[in-house]
């Protein structure tokens, strides 16, 4: 660097401090940046050493790069000085415009602080400008854009020594440093903001391969689910629409994909179950329904619901498993038909009699005594009709009409003779003879008079018909809508039928049937409607001569 008494900088000067910029700025990475940048004050400042001192997140300063002296370079490259420390520096000695000198007559205090300093003993300067050993001459480098055009924050410290002419930098040399301290920052801040952008850029690159590896993972995991898995829209005018479904789905239903993608569940279900389907919540709502295969069938399936949602936009899609569970309810309904139905016979059971019987029956309030409110006026006694200020409470009001609800009530014709009027008649059929019969040829003949007994029944009646397996060799027939000469007739023709000869054990056996028959109506129970049944058989059977109770 030329001396600020000569008249002129040498063309050549010019010429490397302008290759030092330019070196600075095609840096590749931001420690490139840093190297180059103290090399550029070694080989266009004309210094012998030159230190970059970058600023860390926590505030200190620590040696980023050192050009001029190996062995100083090794000894000191790495190493931290406290903010603190730096900002006394900073405050101390001479201002050169930014620069800040400070001259050996006053650095020696400094010898003692933690900043990472390189320097080598020399003789008393001989003349007022030369350069001293201890002499400090620091730089600070300042992001650029700060408000008003001021420095923004402090990027780091460059801190030059031993100045290759031996002198103190003149005006000129001074400028060319500060101006070189200037671009070396705003090199430093393109260096990061690169840095900064290429490890976005590496860290979307890694974001966008897990997110393709998770979508990957999601469709094989989608496609090859051995259960059935389907995506359907939310919102919009084709809420519930199937967009996807996979292979397992399509061959539960028997349909392609590109047919199922013109419906929606609501399409699919049975019509008893679109009620369930309604009620499941679409968020995480399970449901147990059946869906229309393509041959007209019915499968049972568990749907589970899960909303794939965006963190902008809300729930977009709903993610369905749909689970094959006909073999389970065909379990659960065999296991409820066998608690429900004979085993022997597959007829109804006592209790599924007298389940179905008292489903017909409703409890009439009793009358009265005198002074006491009648039904309607407990009703109208109800909350539901406290108007108070809050008027008729509708929602009370089927708890206040207990007794006048919308129940069909069941009659029974009055009278031996038939007035016309349709019941629910009840026959209790009891077989005559059968006890001889398990006496000898054994309990399987036995069973297998009770096992035809029961389909000769059950062909005898007409469909909505009951006929139920009372226990032993009691048979319970209910009937709805016959007047009293058809139920007659009905037990003529079935006690015609039972009599016929019956092959059991390989042998033809007879049995007879004796027929009570009785009247159903609201205000009884199921137990004393099967009473009154029984009570007409036993007097049916007393009634006919013990030769013509079974035929042969």
């Amino acid at each position: 660097m030329e001396t600020e008494s000569e008249p002129y900088v040498r063309l050549a000067t010019l010429r490397r401090l302008h290759q030092v910029m330019a070196d600075m700025n095609t840096a590749r990475s931001l420690a490139d940046t840093l190297q180059t940048v103290a090399d550029g004050v070694v080989t266009g400042l004309g210094y012998e050493l030159a230190c970059v001192n970058l600023v860390r997140a926590d505030g200190d300063l620590v040696v980023a790069a050192f050009a001029g002296n190996p062995a100083a370079e090794s000894l000191i490259t790495g190493r931290v000085g406290s903010r603190e420390s730096w900002e006394r520096r900073l405050s101390m000695g001479e201002r050169w415009g930014d620069l800040v000198f400070i001259p050996h007559t006053e650095g020696w205090v400094l010898d003692d602080d933690d900043v990472p300093q390189w320097y080598t003993d020399g003789p008393e300067p001989r003349f007022e400008d030369e350069w001293h050993p201890a002499d400090r001459l620091f730089a600070p480098m300042y992001a650029p854009g700060g408000p008003g055009g001021s420095s923004g924050e402090l990027l780091g410290v460059l801190s030059v020594d031993r100045p290759r002419n031996g002198r103190r930098p003149g005006a000129w040399g001074r400028e060319a440093l500060q101006v070189y301290a200037f671009q070396a920052a705003i090199a430093i801040s393109n260096a990061r903001l690169r840095a900064n952008m290429q490890r976005a850029l590496v860290r979307l690159e890694r974001e966008q391969q897990a997110l393709r590896a998770s979508e990957e993972s999601f469709r094989q995991a989608f496609e090859y689910a051995p259960s059935g898995m389907a995506i359907a829209e939310m919102g919009g005018d084709q809420h519930g629409r199937i967009l996807r479904t996979n292979d397992a789905l399509c061959r539960l239903l028997g349909r392609p994909a590109s047919a199922l993608r013109r419906y929606s569940f609501s399409d699919l279900v049975h019509p008893e179950d679109i009620g369930t389907l309604l009620r499941t919540s679409a968020e995480g709502g399970r449901a147990e329904l059946r869906l229309a295969r393509r041959d007209g069938t019915y499968v049972w399936v568990s749907l589970r619901n899960s909303v794939v949602a965006d963190a902008a936009d809300g729930p977009r899609f709903l993610l369905t498993h749909v689970e094959d569970i006909e073999e389970r309810k065909r379990r659960e309904l065999h296991l409820a038909h066998r608690a429900s139905h004979d085993s022997l016979t597959g007829l109804p059971n006592s209790a599924e009699l007298r389940a179905r019987l008292s489903a017909r029956l409703c409890r009439r309030p009793q009358s009265p005594e005198p002074g006491e409110p009648t039904s309607l006026d407990a009703a109208y006694g109800h909350p539901a009709f406290d108007a108070g200020d809050h008027g008729f409470d509708f929602a009370a009001l089927p708890q206040a009409y207990d007794a006048y609800d919308h129940h069909v009530h069941t009659v029974a014709p009055q009278g031996e003779k038939d007035d016309g009027t349709k019941g629910l008649a009840v026959l209790f059929c009891d077989l005559d003879g059968f006890k001889s019969i398990n006496d000898r040829f054994g309990h399987n003949a036995g069973d297998a008079v009770l096992i035809e007994v029961a389909r000769r029944l059950s062909n005898g009646v007409r469909d909505g018909d009951t006929v139920a397996r009372l226990g032993g060799d009691e048979f319970v027939i209910l009937a709805d809508g016959l007047g009293r000469a058809d139920a007659q007739d009905l037990a003529v023709r079935l006690r015609n039928e039972i009599i016929q000869p019956i092959r059991a054990e390989g042998r033809a056996v007879r049995v007879g049937a004796s027929f009570g028959i009785g009247w159903a109506h609201c205000g009884m129970t199921a137990d004393e409607v099967l009473k009154s049944a029984d009570e007409r058989m036993y007097v049916e059977k007393r009634s006919r001569p013990k030769q013509h109770r079974r035929a042969g």
